[in-house]
């Protein structure tokens, strides 16, 4: 497979071909999910992963402008660099105001949410519904380029309700194109803003793959990532490939995967190897849950809940023994009072003295094997 960029450096493939500014389209990157990735959730992900683009909520206009309260909504660790700022808006001033703040704080990329179906941002023209406007969002596209250094991407979807996807996805791109958009992010399903809930919408409209990848053969030196339905590295790594016996001509340059990697974080421990060419990781999930310690020490004595942290860190065993009761453990006492480091370091011992049970119990039935054969 082609490396998105070689370990440890920060130029991509993708930027050889164009003269955008690296983007987290040119990348692995962890998709943004509303009550999800928040700054603990990206901490975490980056004791995994050093090369992945992580994302921030999406947050509004509204609330960075009237909210008056930015370290809430702006600050993160630094060490979770580069993080993208997702922005929810439609009005062209406001965007860029808020896309200015994001680049003095830090954020590596701006990307503007026109993909969320949700009754709640429609009301606001914020999300979705955007792609019916392709005119007012190009514009605001542009006022954001105009009011910053860093990159300004678009995560959308193939299109919403009734609308031909085949005609207005290209003339949606080719206006964000004109007015030097960086990248796209496109969720390869539609968006339903009527008759299906934004939990539908996840999984019910069908994914067409294809027409992603379309949208990359036709603007080449676009930076295209493609997200949506991707539940492996190794399907992801598909689309990054061109297979002569698939269907995706055309690779694309990034790929963003959400929800499998909320319920499978140890999945991050596999990606600066299998997509930029690092050395293979050899830290184990007892390493990750020790180097999270000082950091939910500090949070505690902050005046923070360890439930804040660890409701992140719940698929971590996923898959091992004892993941069901790290998971029960951490849910049946992380929000208490008196929870602490302790709890986690208890939940562990618990996963571990089960590991090594049911190690036990495989030797023993060996052994027991063993001897019938031999008898």
């Amino acid at each position: 497979m082609p490396l998105l960029t070689t370990c440890n450096s920060s130029k991509s493939l993708a930027e050889i071909s164009t003269d955008r500014l690296e983007n987290s389209a040119m990348h692995f990157s962890i998709a943004p999910m509303l009550d999800w990735t928040d700054k603990h959730c990206r901490y975490f992900y980056r004791t995994m992963t050093q090369n992945s683009w992580l994302y921030s909520e999406m947050v509004t206009t509204g609330a960075i402008i009237y909210g008056d309260n930015l370290p809430r909504f702006l600050g993160f660790n630094p060490t979770e660099d580069p993080v993208v700022l997702q922005l929810g808006g439609s009005n062209a001033q406001e965007l860029a105001h808020c896309a200015k703040l994001g680049q003095e704080w830090g954020y590596s990329e701006i990307n503007l949410n026109v993909g969320c179906p949700s009754d709640r941002v429609q009301n606001n023209m914020i999300g979705a519904c955007l792609m019916q406007h392709s005119q007012i969002l190009a514009e605001a596209v542009d006022a954001m380029k105009q009011s910053v250094d860093i990159p300004v991407t678009v995560k959308c979807r193939i299109g919403v309700d009734d609308q031909n996807e085949q005609e207005e996805l290209f003339t949606l791109v080719d206006k964000l194109n004109q007015v030097g958009v960086d990248g796209l992010v496109i969720h390869a399903r539609k968006a339903w803003l009527q008759g299906l809930s934004p939990k539908d919408n996840r999984d019910v409209p069908p994914l067409n793959y294809d027409l992603v990848h379309a949208v990359k053969h036709q603007f080449a030196t676009l930076p295209i990532a493609i997200n949506g339905g991707i539940k492996s590295h190794t399907q992801a790594i598909s689309h990054l490939e061109s297979i002569p016996a698939g269907n995706f001509d055309t690779p694309v340059d990034g790929v963003m995967l959400g929800r499998i990697i909320y319920e499978q974080p140890f999945l991050l421990n596999e990606v600066d190897e299998r997509y930029y060419g690092c050395d293979k990781s050899t830290k184990t999930r007892k390493e990750v849950v020790n180097e999270m310690l000082p950091y939910i020490e500090q949070h505690l004595d902050n005046g923070g809940k360890l439930i804040q942290i660890t409701r992140h860190m719940l698929g971590l065993f996923h898959g091992l023994p004892g993941g069901r009761m790290w998971r029960r453990y951490l849910s049946q006492n992380a929000f208490k009072p008196e929870a602490s480091t302790q709890t986690v370091v208890d939940a562990l011992c618990m996963v571990e003295n089960e590991i090594q049970r049911m190690a036990e119990q495989k030797r023993q039935f060996e052994n027991d094997k063993l001897v019938s054969n031999e008898s």
